[in-house]
């Protein structure tokens, strides 16, 4: 079920600000083109599992009222709102841009990780196919790939992932943080059922790809009495591994979060909302490293306790995982470019005559 309403919080970068005097017609779809020169995104957080990322799209049509991914758009001129969710933004050029980038001299061939901010295997990506035509320049380069999704159109590609497994090393990681139906169409409207994602995450198990759950974003009131069947349901397929990151609220997505929780789940509102507070030392998000995409206090403890439990139990890897290897990479023949001198190498070599 899709949200009831448009709900736009103020952008405090935008140039311009207005206030609907009646309520706002249902918003249409809008895509659009980024021009970006570059597709590969570095991450110095110690709290993120990966260093490199690639996002083939900005915003999520998945609709999710607790993406922490919300306020990227805010630097578009857009709302983290109903904007995210409906004013997509495409990155034509990534295949490209990503060949571009494993062309470089400094590249090592270490794993990126799809998508980051974005889920990348939200529905447009059955049309674009970007995700798929980049997973394709990583199998060329033999550049190892991690993969976090809500969605089953990846099944489309397992052919794919299977040939990137056995080149160089691939791990996907389906994202279920409910396992009640109603609370997930809530909560995550445009995304397909608990039940459904567990049947995507078997094919990959049964075609012998790496593949894990994520109980993420482990919202508390509400998810964490879920927890432990989702993994079981994931265990039983052949799940190798698990991981949780507690509920974040940075910015705009307080007030996204806060207005949906309200309005579809009222009589569980206020005790999901004390519950972020008393992990997050009385706010609703503590933006500090280390503390972040963890609680404090004896319920988030108590969580993660239950969580580690229920994966030793289930014999779910809950430790991260080994890191993945990054010795496959090698260029494909005919892309090894000569690297332009830099300037100071020009003037030396100017004092011989060899300079071009």
């Amino acid at each position: 079920m899709p949200p009831r309403r448009v709900f736009n919080p103020p952008n405090p970068w935008a140039r311009i600000q207005y206030e609907p005097l009646e309520p706002p017609p249902k918003q249409r779809l809008e895509i659009y083109e980024d021009a970006s020169r570059s597709i590969v995104a570095r991450n110095d957080s110690p709290d993120v599992g990966f260093e490199f990322s690639v996002n083939p799209y900005r915003g999520c049509m998945h609709g999710c009222a607790y993406c922490y991914a919300r306020p990227g758009h805010e630097y578009l001129d857009f709302s983290a709102g109903t904007d995210f969710e409906r004013k997509i933004v495409i990155k034509p050029e990534a295949p490209r841009l990503l060949a571009a980038h494993f062309d470089r001299p400094s590249w090592r061939g270490d794993p990126v990780m799809f998508s980051g901010v974005t889920d990348c295997y939200q529905p447009l990506e059955a049309r674009y196919g970007l995700t798929r035509a980049c997973l394709e320049v990583c199998l060329r380069y033999r550049n190892p790939a991690m993969i976090i999704t809500k969605s089953p159109l990846i099944e489309r590609d397992i052919e794919l992932l299977v040939k990137l497994r056995d080149a160089a090393a691939v791990r996907v990681m389906m994202s279920i943080p409910f396992w009640d139906e109603a609370h997930a169409r809530a909560m995550e409207p445009w995304v397909p059922a608990p039940k459904r994602r567990i049947e995507a995450l078997a094919r990959l198990r049964e075609a012998g790809v790496d593949a894990g759950v994520m109980v993420a974003p482990l919202i508390p009131g509400l998810g964490d009495e879920d927890m432990p069947r989702v993994l079981e349901a994931a265990a039983a397929v052949g799940a190798t591994r698990a991981g949780t990151v507690y509920l974040r609220l940075p910015g705009p997505v307080r007030a996204v979060f806060e207005a949906r929780v309200r309005e579809a789940l009222p009589l569980r509102a206020e005790k999901i909302l004390a519950r972020v507070r008393e992990a997050r030392g009385g706010r609703l998000n503590d933006p500090r490293f280390g503390h972040r995409m963890r609680g404090d206090g004896p319920h988030a403890a108590a969580i993660e306790a239950l969580f580690r439990r229920t994966c030793a139990r289930l014999g779910l890897d809950a430790s991260g995982g080994l890191p993945m290897r990054s010795d496959t990479f090698c260029r494909p023949e005919g892309t090894q470019k000569r690297r332009r001198p830099s300037e100071s190498e020009r003037r030396q070599l100017s004092l011989f005559g060899r300079a071009r």
